[in-house]
């Protein structure tokens, strides 16, 4: 196998263009173990640089065009050696932590001189941020910190789409009323930004790849790879090129290998790898399980007398009923634009419901309805989110690697908040790692350090103080006692109790069999307000090769048909907020129905995962490049 490929031998598509500099991967180097100080300097092949300067877009191949074996062979595409890169860190995920992550370590590696220490980024989406989506009001207590003049007017590279909230409002939803409630202090937004999480995350691109961090978008990380001795060696990327049938086409190519002295897990809830190392480590031998939300968001342009800059609601109640915990907001921020959407705990009970249609008839409600009406629906989106906190924290640190930000899980829940979090907790990896790195051990790292500062950090304590609250509503005394406790704690007790409340049960296993449930219809969209899901997932930008592997993976549609349909009755079409799932009248199946995955119209919030009652689907990566392409979210 070869190492320390130059990067002219990928061809991968995105859709960001190349930077007038070579990347660093096009440079002549060997990998170093030596210490940081010791690491050799690159010289860059002129003729390399130049090929790729010229490129219009990211163009990665890591295999010779080749003729493939005719459809009667048993050709294996695992029989072509992937080409290999070796970096000192390789971080998989370009969101909030990942970047921040990447960002540190170069900040870190050009004070001290270093600017050979390679930092390599893998983004599975076509751009960076094209698959973020948050409300989101952000506390900047983390980006300060990475960049001070942030927002600076003398900074000619400051983020230039921050809106300062300025008021905080909270309602108790019914039918048709909102009953005004003290907004907890954990919803005090003072000094707080409202933004465009998938805007700020590519303005924090732009910021890494001006230190020298070599970010890669739509690079599917899909395998994790391991040294003899068990400690992780780094990642690989798909192979492309390969049809439904599992067959290699003309356009075959094999993935690419990165291997690093330290390897991060940036992915964001619920990652397909991070799924992986967890159990492979045991990570969560002393932690709960994780539990979920599922976000729903759409961007409005609303008229300009009913914007009112800077103003955040949030909502509790109604349309979600008094045993399913969630709520929803609205967010006024950029010229005319609000920010709405509905999170739904994805315990739920009745699996009549459709964490979509509650929020389609949430925008009914006369809080949400008299700001939207006479406007215009611009961008839609949803994604599942962490919400177990300080109780499912797992172990971060494994050898040869690290997870940071919501890989991990630091949402704080009564916060409505997980950015700065995630930034932190990138931030303190990549300074974990730069100091193990600098001892120039030969051994595989582990960053002891990491665990140690978390444990010692904002976040920690940030999250320990809130851990009873989202818990509470598991309790026998259900919302109405979850309410008032958790009033307790955001006034009184601010998490100074000797006990720990722990989560009762998992998401997939809350939900009860359809027959015991009141079936829920819900209306039809009027197409001003309210949409159907195919009109929403076309304002997502998703795209996916109809000719590849499905990514969500079930081992036997047949069997899963058997299994979850007499007692759920089609939970997965309704559990989706894209329509992937449904279930078609077909009378040669013995059921009379039969399982279909609409996989092209995939958003990647990872419910399926998550929901499934028998935990028989398995969100895999597609090809890089693809999914949403969100757009304001």
């Amino acid at each position: 196998m070869s190492t320390s490929a130059p990067l002219r031998v990928l061809t991968r598509r995105s859709a960001l263009s190349i930077r007038s500099k070579a990347p660093r991967s096009a440079c002549n180097a060997s990998y170093s173990s030596r210490s940081l100080a010791a690491t050799p300097r690159r010289r860059c092949n002129p003729a390399v640089a130049s090929s790729i300067a010229s490129l219009a877009t990211r163009s990665f191949s890591t295999t010779r065009p080749r003729r493939l074996a005719s459809a009667d062979d048993s050709f294996d595409p695992k029989t072509i050696e992937r080409e290999s890169d070796e970096v000192d860190v390789c971080i998989v995920g370009g969101g909030p932590a990942g970047l921040s992550a990447a960002i540190r370590l170069k900040q870190l590696a050009n004070e001290n001189g270093n600017e050979d220490f390679r930092v390599l980024l893998l983004e599975k989406a076509g751009e960076i941020g094209a698959h973020i989506l948050s409300g989101a009001v952000i506390n900047p207590v983390a980006v300060k910190e990475l960049f001070p003049d942030w927002l600076d007017e003398a900074n000619e590279n400051r983020f230039d789409n921050a809106t300062p909230a300025t008021s905080d409002t909270f309602r108790f939803l019914t039918q048709n009323r909102a009953v005004p409630l003290p907004p907890p202090p954990q919803m005090n937004n003072h000094g707080n930004y409202i933004v465009s999480l998938n805007q700020f995350t590519k303005w924090l691109g732009e910021r890494a790849e001006e230190v020298g961090v070599e970010v890669y978008p739509g690079f599917a990380a899909s395998e994790v790879l391991y040294k003899p001795d068990g400690s992780v060696l780094g990642v690989a990327t798909n192979d492309l090129g390969i049809g439904r049938n599992g067959k290699p086409k003309e356009n075959f190519e094999r993935g690419m290998e990165f291997h690093a002295r330290v390897t991060f897990f940036a992915e964001g809830c619920h990652g397909s790898l991070t799924k992986q190392v967890v159990k492979k480590f045991d990570l969560r031998r002393d932690s709960q399980h994780q539990t979920y939300g599922l976000g729903l968001k759409e961007v409005w342009e609303v008229q300009p007398e009913k914007f009112r800059k800077g103003e955040v609601v949030h909502s509790m109640g109604y349309p979600l009923p008094l045993d399913t915990y969630g709520g929803g907001w609205l967010y006024h921020f950029g010229d005319n634009l609000v920010s709405i959407g509905l999170v739904v705990a994805l315990d739920y009970k009745n699996p009549w419901m459709s964490p979509y249609g509650e929020f389609q008839k949430m925008k009914q409600h006369p809080l949400y309805r008299s700001v939207l009406e006479g406007g215009k629906c611009i961008s839609y989106g949803a994604r599942a989110l962490s919400e177990g906190g300080f109780q499912s924290i797992p172990k971060v640190a494994f050898p040869g690697g690290a997870l940071i930000g919501d890989s991990a899980g630091f949402v704080n829940v009564p916060q409505v908040k997980g950015t700065h979090n995630a930034m932190r907790t990138g931030m303190l990896a990549a300074e974990a790692a730069w100091n193990a790195l600098a001892e120039g051990s030969e051994e595989s790292v582990f960053l002891y350090h990491y665990e140690d500062s978390l444990r010692n950090s904002s976040v920690w304590k940030e999250l320990k103080e809130v851990r009873n609250m989202r818990p509470s509503f598991q309790t026998p005394l259900g919302a109405v006692g979850g309410v008032m406790y958790s009033g307790l704690e955001a006034f009184i007790f601010k998490g100074r109790v000797p006990w720990t409340l722990k989560h009762r049960h998992t998401d997939y296993g809350a939900t009860k069999p359809a027959d015991s449930c009141p079936k829920i219809e819900y209306p039809k969209p009027d197409g001003k307000i309210t949409f159907d899901i195919l009109t929403s997932v076309s304002r997502t930008g998703t795209n996916h090769e109809e000719d590849e592997p499905i990514h969500l993976q079930v081992k036997d549609w047949d069997t899963h048909t058997q299994e979850t349909w007499p007692e759920y009755k089609g939970l997965e079409n309704r559990f989706c907020p894209a329509g992937v799932y449904e279930y078609v009248e077909d009378d040669s199946k013995p059921l009379g129905v039969r399982f279909q995955i609409n996989a092209q119209n995939c958003i990647h919030c990872k419910t399926c995962d998550i929901k499934a009652p028998h935990q028989d689907i398995n969100w895999a990566v597609p090809q890089g490049g693809e999914g949403p392409k969100y757009y304001m979210t």
